[in-house]
């Protein structure tokens, strides 16, 4: 297992780290390959949303190998993917999921919210290069 519970909590730490920097409370969420749950946290006062939103957004990163915002884009009318989540009601159409690859291999997928989105994406993005250095 790549996502074992003492790298979760490494995650954890960063995400909070940059949501800290960044002056704002977050939810964050890490699910394995499969979109099954390893972790959850709300620190502090994150929007009560978030914590619907959050493990959504790791699951839909997971399932589909994608950052949440471009499966929000193939999502729209006439787009390759347009209503992917009326047939599947865990995917979350909200920026802040970023899937997570060990070697061209998914692993896993993380989900930030609280903020706006550019703050929210800006968490995720600096706990993937937190990812990506410990796997390496």
């Amino acid at each position: 297992m790549i996502l074992t519970d003492e790298l979760c909590d490494k995650l954890c730490a960063a995400a909070r780290e940059k949501s800290r920097e960044l002056g704002f409370d977050i939810s964050f969420a890490v699910c394995d390959e499969n979109g099954l749950p390893r972790v959850y946290r709300r620190y502090g006062d994150a929007l009560v949303l978030s914590i619907t939103l959050v493990p959504g957004k790791a699951y839909t990163a997971a399932v589909t190998q994608c950052k949440t915002k471009d499966v929000a884009e193939c999502a729209k009318e006439g787009s390759s993917l347009m209503a992917i989540q009326t047939n599947d009601p865990k995917i979350t159409l909200v920026a802040g999921g970023y899937p997570l690859f060990v070697k061209g291999k998914i692993a896993g997928g993380i989900g930030v919210g609280g903020g706006t989105e550019e703050q929210d994406c800006a968490v995720a993005e600096y706990v993937l290069s937190k990812f990506n250095s410990i796997v390496k």
